[in-house]
């Protein structure tokens, strides 16, 4: 059985190239192939003589994701099906704005956690995505944006399928990469990952030095309502988060991110929007105010403008950053928790 290459280091493919005879530099040749230019094929890296790489393929395979449906909103959003080489279904989305290119990027394919209200919970959890694959949905996503708006991704978001900090060593591995000067070179500072509150995935995230933005999931002002649409509030109580959330604002200096989704006579009262005002003067924070967007079989419906407007004025006027952001690639299913596999082949 081959190995796949993009499991070994540097160290290790200097280390099997100098078994074989090989130059030492070779290994760094291969390596960018691999990373900078994301070849996929041995045949690619032409600086490297015929014998290496039909020894390389003799040894080594590729196990990449590919597309195989495209499509593309109204609002110019661009939602990108993939498969995976054992043929399972991830999503990721481009999101093109005057002032950036976003990419979000799934981590799991499905999520175990099963948010009421998010379409990609409804997905059992087949199995955690490899930081290859993570890897590989950045690189399509940037070729989309610069073939459709001639322009390189800006940001990264990792709020696609799955739970990232569910899948902790992958997820920083791919940081890694991309943040790399032989991957993809894109600052730390332009990558976000959004987790649903692992407190030890948290603290954990902070002690990696790596100057990334944190994002949660909160989308209610307390454990009794946290509970009802988000299970994992059971044994990740918001009590446990406020100081795992301080310690990566201590160790980083970036604010947390609130993401917080209305919900029509749920969690958009003045009381609601009181509560999270005492909450976030305990952390560091930025709220987004995120329209909901429907999804079958959820009983929950979206906020009602006078009540998200009244929200969003309270929040401000009591010294709390807040936005509201506007839902993008909703009529692909593409929008804040819509991702769930509703895909055709092309």
């Amino acid at each position: 059985m081959k190995a796949n290459i993009r499991n070994l280091s540097l160290d290790e493919i200097s280390q099997i190239l100098i078994a074989q005879g090989e130059s030492k530099f070779r290994a760094k040749q291969v390596y960018e192939w691999i990373w900078q230019k994301s070849a996929t094929d041995f045949s690619d890296m032409t600086n490297l003589s015929k014998d290496l790489r039909d020894k390389l393929s003799e040894g080594f395979e590729f196990k990449e994701i590919s597309e195989h449906m495209i499509q593309k909103s109204s609002d110019g959003t661009i939602k990108i099906g993939f498969k995976t080489f054992d043929n399972r279904d991830i999503e990721g989305v481009m999101i093109p704005m005057e002032e950036r290119m976003t990419a979000c990027v799934s981590s799991q394919v499905g999520c175990s956690l099963a948010c009421a209200f998010c379409a990609t919970g409804f997905l059992k959890r087949e199995r955690n995505l490899d930081f290859y694959e993570i890897y590989d949905q950045v690189v399509s996503l940037n070729k989309m944006a610069l073939a459709e708006y001639g322009k390189p991704l800006s940001n990264i978001v990792y709020m696609g399928m799955g739970e990232p900090l569910l899948n902790y060593e992958n997820v920083v591995r791919s940081i890694r990469m991309i943040n790399s000067p032989i991957g993809l070179q894109m600052s730390a500072k332009r990558i976000t990952v959004s987790t649903s509150g692992i407190v030890r995935g948290i603290k954990k995230l902070a002690d990696e030095g790596l100057n990334i933005n944190l994002a949660l999931s909160l989308h209610a002002p307390n454990n009794e309502k946290r509970n009802e649409i988000m299970d994992i509030n059971n044994s990740n109580p918001i009590e446990e988060l406020i100081p795992a959330m301080n310690y990566f604002f201590e160790k980083t200096g970036n604010r947390i991110t609130f993401e917080y989704i209305l919900f029509d006579k749920f969690n958009d009262t003045m009381q609601d929007a009181r509560e999270l005002a005492v909450l976030c003067k305990k952390v560091p924070c930025f709220v987004n105010l995120i329209e909901y967007n429907k999804v079958e079989g959820v009983e929950y419906s979206k906020s009602k403008n006078e009540n998200r407007d009244a929200f969003f004025h309270y929040l401000r006027e009591n010294g709390i950053p807040s936005v509201v952001r506007r839902s993008r690639g909703k009529d692909i299913d593409a929008a804040c928790g819509q991702l769930a596999n509703k895909i055709k082949d092309l």
